[in-house]
């Protein structure tokens, strides 16, 4: 009897890997290597990333539901949860609906609880070196 149910996706980025761009998912997306650019997921899906120990992204963050135990660099928006596991460091600022920072987490931005992230407003606090980015663009 064939099997009519199709398993939900599990990507990996693994070790010694490294994507430049940005990359969009659904389901589950495990980053154990490096991504230069921005991940993204639909609002309102259920996805979610998890940034390993050894794993690094150097870009935004937007995905329903967010685990980071290695390195980020730039912002997170969680319209769901945000886990900060011991190892996390994140440098920019974490928007969430839900959050667990674990002891030794480190963040090097603001904490912003914020249930619009849901909806997709986009930069509702700018992190203050890109409100300096965009005045200096302007002149």
């Amino acid at each position: 009897m064939a099997r009519n149910k199709i398993d939900k996706g599990v990507t990996l980025i693994a070790a010694n890997t490294e994507i430049t761009g940005d990359v969009k998912f659904e389901n589950q997306l495990y980053i154990n290597g490096h991504v230069a650019g921005n991940v993204l997921a639909d609002v309102g899906s259920d996805a979610t990333v998890v940034v390993s120990e050894e794993g690094s992204v150097a870009g935004e963050i937007r995905v329903p539901n967010v685990v980071v135990n290695g390195k980020v660099e730039g912002n997170v928006y969680a319209a769901n949860r945000v886990e900060l596991a011991t190892n996390a460091a994140v440098t920019g600022n974490v928007y969430y609906n839900l959050i667990e920072m674990q002891l030794g987490a480190m963040v090097d931005g603001q904490l912003v609880h914020d249930e619009s992230v849901a909806a997709g407003v986009e930069n509702v606090h700018p992190f203050p070196s890109e409100t300096l980015e965009t005045a200096c663009a302007d002149q």
